[in-house]
């Protein structure tokens, strides 16, 4: 095993529950319109969201884009005319209420920080997520957080990772590993950016390309046996 020193992680639905949060975020932010969140509704939403996310990974669109247009046209399906960029921040409002942990992530988080250099590498919304990290007690434990719209880059794209190692003193890409539950973002960028790759895989999904990861994990504690740390204290 590598001695790492620089570890990377993925926000939402690796530390932080999103599915979970967007499923208090979602019905709050309907109800509030007077538009009942039904399952077609529901549908709707996560297919327009879904593919302006993978296009923002793509760069297709722009994240002003993406948070200018997914109500806007999810409203807009169902024939009603609402103001986007003022519903995607009121639902941004929700998301960052919430205190939802990926089961493991804040014992397995807090386990690292005192041996390694922790880091946050995001494709999400800055002030959402850093109002995320405050509220759920994650940000005194990482060194810096790297979020796409800082950066101008995004996730998998090599500019965004090249952006976070030339802010690190002393960074070696040999000593480096990123943990991430998005095969397209975190373990196809991180190998275009020359680091080790840590699959966070629940479902045991299988990979979608030829790029493997370095590791694959179902749990996040297992990361921690994985890079040689005592487990015996990581609460059950």
């Amino acid at each position: 095993m590598k001695d790492y020193q620089f570890l990377f992680f993925d926000l939402d639905d690796t530390l932080l529950d999103f599915k979970a949060a967007e499923k208090i975020a979602l019905p709050k932010l309907f109800a509030a319109h007077d538009f009942p969140l039904t399952p077609e509704v529901e549908h709707v939403y996560q297919k327009i969201n879904g593919g302006l996310w993978t296009a923002l990974e793509q760069g297709q669109v722009t994240r002003q884009e993406l948070m200018a247009t997914r109500f806007g046209k999810t409203f807009e399906y169902f024939g009603r005319n609402v103001d986007g960029p003022a519903l995607d921040a009121e639902f941004r409002s929700y998301l960052a209420e919430s205190k939802v942990f990926v089961e493991g992530a804040l014992e397995t988080i807090q386990l690292l920080a005192p041996t390694y250099e922790l880091y946050i590498t995001s494709n999400g919304i800055s002030e959402t997520q850093a109002k995320r990290l405050q509220v759920t007690g994650l940000a005194p434990y990482f060194k810096q957080v790297f979020v796409s719209e800082d950066t101008g880059y995004q996730k998998p794209m090599k500019p965004f990772f090249d952006y976070v190692f030339e802010r690190i003193p002393h960074f070696d890409p040999e000593k480096a590993m990123i943990i991430g539950d998005s095969y397209s973002a975190d373990i196809i960028g991180g190998a275009g950016a020359g680091i080790d790759t840590c699959w966070l895989n629940p479902l045991k999904k299988a990979p979608t390309t030829t790029v493997l990861p370095t590791y694959t994990i179902e749990k996040l504690e297992q990361l921690v046996a994985l890079i040689g740390q005592d487990q015996q204290s990581l609460k059950k």
